[in-house]
């Protein structure tokens, strides 16, 4: 499924804009992604030190909870949860008494940590919320991981799925051959979090040789900060990718044309060009220009838009109209905005709702 890496809403005051917040969320599930993760790198980890967190999180549920009700759809919840083991379990215990499904754990805070550290950590988690894995590229702030650290990750109970993200062919595929060695492909589930190859990683069948014999694995979906604009037109790719798999054609020249394009927007969205530094603000950028939140705020009032970065979502914006949803946003932005919530979590949000 396509599951959008949630940003933060905010003010000119680089408050929090809980309007903008549910807005987001409904844009998200309209255009039919099957999941959204909040509290993770695109939600700004600085929430947590803003006090954000779970102001965050419950204000996403709720947009979730109503949404559900209203439409008899079941949205997938993620909580980003990081830091070292004791901040990361108490957050997971946080997303799970709100009422997510799963945690995704960032294992930035571990750096330095050893191998076998940083899987206990990974397992005292995972004892609390079903556990999505996470490999964040380097460039901002995730560790080396290697295969021997996903040999053993694999291995433990209650993980459901593994984001890979390193923006690396060879890390990625020290995770697939770690998944298959384990032979866990068929309980673990893989998504690309890699914004610089999200049409390879889709389109590609990886053949791993265990035990004399091939087993296949396939990345199923993207968990991606860049799935969080343009939405709409991700779920239509993604869609479009499933078919030419299920029905065994061939991959059209076209697809990997449209993949390149799509990495070129990306380069502009996430700042390749200064090393990622202005990711954030690349994605509130193009929400803000469709008028899905008011401006690309941070809340670090210094992390803004890089020299030349405007020019550049301006560029791709322009030279591949065929990849945004502004049609989709135009006609449904009025009804997102001003809908409000009527069905809240009640409790721990697990089962029962007040109206």
């Amino acid at each position: 499924m396509v599951i959008p890496a949630m940003p933060l809403a905010l003010t000119a005051n680089h408050e929090f804009d809980r309007q903008a917040q549910e807005a987001l969320a409904r844009y998200y599930m309209d255009a039919g992604a099957g999941g959204i993760a909040a509290g993770v790198h695109s939600t700004q980890f600085a929430i947590r030190e803003h006090g954000l967190y779970e102001t965050v999180l419950i204000c996403v549920a709720h947009a979730i909870v109503d949404w559900s009700f209203k439409t008899d759809k079941s949205i997938l919840t993620i909580a980003g949860v990081c830091g070292k083991t004791r901040q990361a379990v108490e957050e997971a215990l946080t997303a799970k008494d709100i009422g997510y499904h799963a945690v995704m754990l960032s294992l930035s805070a571990m750096k330095g940590e050893s191998l076998s550290a940083m899987i206990d950590h990974c397992a005292q988690v995972a004892e609390v919320m079903p556990l999505i894995g996470f490999y964040l590229q380097s460039a901002v702030g995730g560790p080396d991981l290697p295969y021997t650290f996903w040999r053993q990750f694999v291995q433990i109970p209650n993980v459901m799925g593994i984001k890979i993200a390193p923006f690396n062919r060879y890390k990625t595929l020290d995770v697939v051959r770690a998944l298959c060695e384990a032979e866990k492909e068929k309980t673990i589930t893989l998504y690309t979090g890699n914004d610089d190859a999200i049409v390879p990683d889709l389109i590609t069948e990886y053949k791993v040789k265990v035990n004399g014999k091939y087993k296949k694995v396939r990345i199923k979906g993207g968990l991606l900060g860049h799935w969080s604009v343009w939405t709409k037109k991700a779920v239509e790719l993604l869609d479009e990718i499933h078919t030419l798999i299920e029905t065994g054609q061939a991959i059209p020249c076209e697809l990997l044309s449209r993949g390149v394009q799509i990495t070129d927007c990306n380069a502009a969205f996430f700042d390749a060009a200064n090393n990622f530094s202005g990711c954030i603000p690349g994605i509130h950028e193009v929400l803000c220009r469709q008028g899905l939140i008011k401006g690309n705020w941070c809340l670090d009032p210094a992390e803004t838009l890089s020299a030349g970065q405007s020019e550049e979502i301006e560029r791709v914006s322009k030279s591949y109209p065929h990849l945004n949803d502004d049609k989709f946003v135009k006609a449904n932005l009025n009804r997102w905005m001003d809908e409000e919530v009527t069905f809240f979590i009640k409790g721990n949000g697990k089962d029962a709702v007040d109206t």
